[in-house]
């Protein structure tokens, strides 16, 4: 798929398409500026010790769950973004916890231009923001796409019209199985995100913007300054399925991708989607 995007990789002063300084935000020690919320539990409360990291990888887990009764899990880095690649790995392993459910099987997601954790209410099961949506296959024969887009709060545009559905799919094959799979999500503020699997670009969309259906609309107006929504921070979930991530990285674009303030004939995305160059 090809995509006009406004978007530069630059170092310094100078532009260099070959130069990508990635951010581990994951650092694959501990939890270093991550925080957690976990529904109906206060702000980094590890409940049942769901969130852990074990031997490199950052996890939600359900092993000392009895029964799952809605305590959805939401890990947020510490610093919001606006213009950015997230390039996150991700399995599903083991069995579903009893109590979770049937939708949530196999399933996480990475919240982006999300709310801050400290911001979401006790209650709130998940955050205001755009859900990058992680799903595995069911090893039953069927299609199950992953990379999908979910709009907790939220809605967007695609073809140039207002999508107010909840969940819609990508293009992307099935991913049965415990196997590692690579996400990334190609973020320019407000402007266009497209989800990647493994290289592929599986969707795309534009303008990120608050529901004014929603209950939450008008706190969420006075959090986020504005309708839309041109950055924010970054959550990955766990839903009542145990799920592992081994890399969470980031390319910061901001300050390089700004239309107003670059002179520019167009901007593009290289055909194996490394990087964001211009000419």
């Amino acid at each position: 798929m090809a995509l006009a995007v406004f978007a530069v990789s630059c170092s310094g002063g100078k532009a260099d398409p070959d130069k990508e300084d990635w951010i581990q935000l994951f650092n694959g020690k501990d939890l270093t500026g991550w925080d957690f919320k976990i529904t109906r539990h206060a702000l980094n409360e590890n409940y049942n010790n769901t969130v852990r990291v074990e031997d490199g990888i950052l996890k939600a887990c359900y092993d000392q769950y009895d029964n799952f009764n809605g305590e959805f899990t939401h890990i947020f880095y510490e610093e919001k973004f606006s213009y950015y690649k997230l390039r996150v790995e991700y399995r599903f392993t083991g069995n579903q916890v009893k109590g979770g459910p049937g939708w949530a099987i196999r399933n996480s997601g990475a919240m982006i231009h999300a709310q801050s954790a400290a911001s979401m209410g006790i209650d709130q099961p998940f955050p205001t923001s755009i859900e990058v949506q992680y799903l595995g296959g069911l090893s039953d024969g069927g299609e199950r796409s992953t990379a999908n887009l979910c709009t907790p709060g939220t809605n967007v545009e695609m073809y140039g019209e207002l999508f107010t559905q909840h969940c819609t799919n990508s293009d992307s094959k099935t991913y049965d199985g415990d196997q590692w799979v690579m996400v990334e999500a190609l973020v320019y503020g407000d402007s266009l995100i497209a989800h990647v699997v493994e290289g592929d670009t599986v969707l795309s969309y534009q303008k990120p913007q608050l529901d004014e259906r929603d209950p939450l609309y008008n706190d969420m107006l006075q959090h986020f300054g504005s309708k839309i929504i041109h950055e924010g921070y970054i959550a990955l979930q766990g839903e009542s399925h145990p799920v592992e991530f081994r890399k969470v990285e980031l390319l910061d674009l901001k300050g390089c991708t700004d239309p107003k303030a670059l002179n520019y004939k167009s901007y593009y995305i290289k055909s194996d989607n490394s990087r964001c160059i211009y000419k």
